[in-house]
């Protein structure tokens, strides 16, 4: 949905993409071609098991193809992709930067390490800073969320799974992950400030599991953070990352990313013009 130009609203200029994750279990290709179809701006590339997706030859001819630019690549950080392009988590981050720069996107979002990643924890603070100085990509490292099981609780990041602790340049917020902390993400927001560079958008229930359900479809504050930006001159992407495992048929998975492409152009127009 593309809403027409009106003097009482202001739609500012910021893209909406989807990442290719918000397909999973189909590949990558699907999501660039879903995508042009659905009219988003973009996408963002989740590196992970697909080898298209490790494949920046591949993944410009996708790009080309559907006419879909590339506006970031997501870092192979999950479990599942501990063994994708290498095992050397500072290798896969020159990698992601390398890819970005090749296609063109201007952002690199990054997990926080893993606790048993005990000297790439040590370093990553300082790291990740000093590859951003070397770039204009930014890395937009992304909050996490401790992981519970029954009543315990256990923190698996490090420094932390609150990337507001540390003196990063840029962020990465995602409001799945800020429901599965069980934290206000509008004040992690307002704790990021001018280093909010890239949005992660998707809806959590506060249920403690990482559900990345469609934007109103739970108790996040997906609106009000999309107001937020439109009004305050955000500069970066918003990007839809969505779980549509649950859709029974292809056609359920299209409604479902229709729905949240729909949602966030709705609640990017503004009645007031930033000043």
């Amino acid at each position: 949905m593309v809403l027409p130009p009106h003097p009482a609203l202001h739609i500012p200029d910021t893209k909406v993409a989807l990442s290719t994750a918000s397909v999973y279990p189909a590949n990558t290709a699907i999501a660039f071609e879903l995508a042009a179809r659905l009219g988003y701006d973009g996408v963002e590339v989740m590196v992970w098991n697909d080898p298209v997706s490790q494949d920046i030859e591949a993944l410009r001819r996708l790009s080309d193809t559907h006419r879909m630019p590339i506006l970031a690549v997501h870092a192979p950080c999950l479990l599942i992709t501990q063994r994708v392009w290498t095992t050397d988590p500072w290798t896969k981050l020159v990698r992601a930067r390398a890819a970005a720069e090749k296609l063109g996107a201007d952002a690199v979002v990054v997990h926080p390490p893993f606790r048993w990643q005990r000297q790439y924890a040590r370093e990553f603070v300082e790291g990740i800073n000093r590859m951003a100085g070397e770039t204009d990509v930014r890395f937009a490292v992304e909050n996490m969320y401790p992981w519970r099981y029954r009543d315990r609780e256990m923190l698996a990041y490090a420094p932390g799974w609150d990337v507001t602790e540390e003196e990063y340049r840029h962020f990465t917020i995602d409001l799945s992950h800020a429901a599965t902390s069980r934290i206000d993400a509008l004040a992690m927001v307002d704790r990021m400030g001018d280093r909010l560079a890239h949005i992660h958008l998707a809806d959590g229930s506060g249920s403690g599991k990482d559900e990345h359900l469609i934007p109103g479809r739970g108790k996040q504050p997906c609106a009000e953070l999309l107001e937020h930006l439109a009004r305050t001159g955000f500069d970066g992407h918003v990007v839809l990352e969505v779980n549509t495992r649950r859709a029974v048929s292809p056609a359920e998975r299209e409604a479902d990313l229709a729905e949240a492409l729909a949602f966030t152009r709705l609640h990017l127009a503004t009645p007031a013009r930033v000043r």
